[in-house]
């Protein structure tokens, strides 16, 4: 019997971004916040229980290697069972700009495969799962806002913050992360005097979001690492940057880039901004993306109503038993 579901992926921004020493196994230990918002791509999936295993993507942009099949023979791999699944990805989060679309993906089909397949897993399996798919791949279990250390795998759920407007600028312009990570220059690590001033710095950020509750009012003393390489290496990237930074002080470029954020306090200011900046010259060839923050609380709340009719009906019933989460998640 065929199981069928349409999910919807989201994508993130990173509020506040510090890198510090290159570690031993070639990674940078990260200190980050992750937030969710409302925009996403959508996977259909078809799953159906088979002797063999076959996995089908439907993809416009016809990448190899796509994390849904990695996700996918993961879960399989681990449930250690056979199925015909039949993917089919439709993007609507711009790739390469720090957005986390290809983690948010994986994670969904983290999430689902196992609910299709009537054998849901735990969530420090999936945690692990995710892991070795990408840094990213983790947060998108639990969303909302987040606290990551570690390459940005190890999380402490925040707690929620208020509902806030947000605009996002897609430039298309890339970004190559390693070249990023190499201009930063931390392979002979930082003195203790800058590392002390980072970690002060993200310890700011983290108190003034907790204090506020906002992630708009705590911006001014947000930070993130990457900018003033990556503005180095695309001037036209810091352009844009400035424009938004008229109508948002506290405007950021989430990941190692290109995507830059903005958050507002109304519906009506992010409107205005985004009328004023397609107007603009500069962001002439970008994507201007209005969208909001999705708490964790909503996130959970969207993850049961997906797989609502393929939940079993004592898990269906109890409120806090899927998905499954770590206990550091609020």
């Amino acid at each position: 019997m065929t199981r069928q579901v349409r999910l919807k992926s989201l994508a993130k921004v990173n509020l506040d971004l510090r890198v510090l020493n290159r570690r031993p196994d070639g990674y940078h230990e990260l200190r980050t916040v992750f937030q969710t918002i409302s925009l996403a791509d959508t996977i259909d999936i078809a799953y159906e229980p088979a002797r063999r295993t076959t996995l089908k993507l439907d993809d416009a942009l016809d990448i190899p290697d796509n994390l849904v099949l990695r996700a996918a023979r993961s879960v399989l791999d681990t449930l250690k069972i056979h199925a015909t699944v039949q993917f089919r990805l439709r993007k609507n989060i711009p790739m390469g700009g720090g957005l986390g679309g290809g983690s948010s993906n994986a994670a969904a089909v983290l999430l689902a495969l196992p609910v299709l397949a009537g054998r849901p897993l735990p969530f420090e399996t999936l945690a692990y799962l995710g892991s070795s798919l990408g840094s990213d791949v983790p947060f998108f279990l639990t969303g909302g806002t987040a606290l990551a250390i570690d390459r940005g795998t190890e999380l402490y759920g925040l707690p929620d913050l208020k509902p806030e407007c947000i605009l996002l600028i897609a430039s298309g312009i890339h970004v190559a992360t390693p070249a990023a990570y190499s201009a930063l220059n931390r392979a002979n690590g930082l003195t203790s005097l800058d590392l002390s001033r980072k970690m002060n710095g993200f310890q700011a950020f983290v108190r003034a979001l907790g204090e506020l509750r906002s992630a708009g009012a705590a911006s001014a003393a947000g930070s993130n690492d990457f900018e003033p390489v990556v503005f180095d290496q695309h001037p036209q990237l810091k352009k844009m940057w400035s424009g938004l930074r008229k109508y948002a002080a506290g405007a950021r470029m989430t990941g190692s880039g290109s995507a830059l954020f903005a958050v507002f306090g109304s519906k009506q200011e992010r409107d205005a901004a985004r009328k004023s900046l397609e107007r603009e010259r500069v962001f002439r060839d970008c994507r201007v993306i209005p969208a909001g923050t999705i708490s964790g609380r909503r996130y959970r709340h969207l993850w049961r109503a997906q797989l609502a009719q393929h939940l079993a009906p004592e898990t269906a019933a109890t409120k806090d038993s899927w998905p499954p989460r770590s206990r550091y998640a609020r």
